[in-house]
């Protein structure tokens, strides 16, 4: 690469992650305007919320019996829940966008590269599965 000048791979995974940053926003501010307007009825009712806001998340969860893990997907008609649509669709960015760059770097032969991407892609997948944890939780 010549200085001053973005490499392919950069642009690409720039690019893809603008546009989904902004297909992110937008899904968050339409489920939430959904979610707020009481278009779907919501698990925990809005005018309950106060009741949890200082509970820690373990107590929240055992309180209302709340789904945890992906089990979330199973409750996406609830207005509350839908919310979760563009926050799982930011969170999985990152995988799209070194899917996408892949292909450029297999073509350029950089297979340093191409292995990191490949393992960066497993790790964030195997964590978003929940097979990999860290922490107390």
């Amino acid at each position: 690469m010549v200085e001053g000048r973005i490499a392919e791979e950069q642009a690409a995974y720039a690019n893809i992650l603008n546009i989904g940053m902004y297909l992110g926003l937008l899904a968050l501010i339409v489920t939430f305007m959904v979610y707020v307007s009481g278009m779907l009825q919501s698990f925990v009712p809005v005018e309950e919320l106060p009741k949890y806001w200082g509970m820690k998340a373990k107590d929240y969860v055992h309180a209302l019996n709340a789904p945890t893990g992906w089990r979330w997907v199973a409750m996406i008609g609830k207005g509350d829940y839908l919310n979760f649509i563009g926050i799982a669709f930011l969170a999985g960015l990152t995988i799209l966008c070194y899917l996408a760059i892949l292909p450029i770097l297999i073509r350029k032969k950089d297979t340093s590269y191409v292995v990191i991407a490949v393992f960066e892609v497993i790790v964030l997948l195997l964590a978003a599965s929940g097979i990999l944890k860290a922490g107390g939780h």
